[in-house]
């Protein structure tokens, strides 16, 4: 282990094993499924739709500067940068926020702090990412870490400590109970149909957790699909069975081979950000069963491809993406 003092939190640089990589398996086979996503709203000047939530025939979009769009015009504004979000029963627009915490909008565009830290474990949130409601209104959602924040994603990265955790609101007692802790960067959250159980993306380990809600496993978790080709990040369910994967970027050459060398990451961390290793233009989403088998591959690699994608939603018979960087929300027809 090694430590690097040259941030304000010192950057802990852990040894640990790398899954198999998985990027050439025959099921992960490089095709142009999205090359033909349609990109929006590319001119309204704004970027990073992270999330698309529809609502009574209306899409609602949340950018980089904390602005929240609507097909009406600006809905709202966190003053923070809204991640994962979705409609609660009495049409409150939850939102994950990054820096504010968990959020509560209603339809007048204003904005009230629902959780700002557990109450289970008394550590405040630092990175508040997905989130998904349950039948009975409970907000499932995820804070990425307990220690680097907003924009130190890559610290987070390079150090690979298990500082995420996956989390529930209660709106009856508003409690925040953490259910799991020590995940690697706590990512997509989300419900299966039957609600029996919820997943949460492990980012930084290229695995999905599972954990039980209901029956004789309730309380536990267990890997839900693992050795993932790419970085998962936003999950969705279609709630028909089907859960859709938005991976950031396939595995990284460079992170693969310093898993157990954390000097050589020491070294590269000290270079200039443009010189450390980048993300690729690689559209790429995944459709899973809830069984956990990959029954949809959807990729596309080229310089024009719609990239990176960070959140997939299913509306009908359409796909919808976010991306956190990239200007416009994209659509296409969902596969068959």
């Amino acid at each position: 282990m090694f430590y690097l003092f040259l941030w304000p939190v010192p950057i802990e640089l852990n040894s640990w094993e790398s899954p198999r990589d998985s990027r050439t398996d025959s099921l992960y086979s490089l095709n142009q499924k999205l090359k033909d996503i349609q990109v929006f709203w590319t001119n309204d000047g704004y970027s990073g739709p992270e999330d698309i939530v529809l609502k009574n025939d209306k899409i609602y979009v949340g950018y980089d500067n904390g602005i929240i769009m609507s097909s009406d015009g600006i809905f709202s504004n966190t003053k923070g940068r809204p991640l994962g979000m979705a409609f609660d029963l009495e049409d409150n627009l939850i939102v994950a926020d990054a820096i504010q915490g968990l959020l509560s909008i209603d339809m007048s565009g204003k904005v009230r702090s629902l959780s700002i830290k557990s109450d289970t474990d008394n550590i405040s949130f630092k990175f508040v990412d997905d989130l998904d409601i349950s039948s009975d209104g409970k907000i499932y959602f995820s804070d990425a870490s307990s220690k680097y924040g907003y924009g130190s994603d890559r610290l987070e990265l390079f150090e690979h400590s298990p500082n995420g955790r996956l989390l529930v609101y209660d709106t009856t007692t508003q409690k925040t109970t953490t259910l799991l802790k020590d995940l690697y960067f706590a990512n997509g959250v989300a419900l299966s149909s039957d609600e029996s159980f919820v997943l949460v993306n492990e980012t930084f380990m290229y695995r999905i957790q599972k954990y039980w809600l209901k029956g004789d496993k309730a309380g536990t978790s267990e890997i839900f699909i693992e050795n993932l080709p790419g970085f998962p990040d936003n999950i969705s369910s279609n709630e028909k069975g089907l859960f859709w994967v938005a991976l950031f970027n396939p595995r990284n050459d460079f992170v693969e081979i310093s898993s157990d060398k954390p000097f050589l990451r020491k070294m590269v961390l000290r270079l200039p950000e443009s010189l450390q290793p980048q993300p690729i233009n690689h559209s790429y989403v995944l459709g899973i069963d809830e069984g956990g088998k990959v029954v949809h591959n959807l990729q596309y690699k080229a310089e024009e491809a719609y990239s990176p994608i960070t959140s997939v939603k299913q509306y009908e018979n359409d796909l919808y993406f976010g991306s956190l960087t990239h200007a416009g929300w994209g659509k296409i027809e969902a596969p068959k």
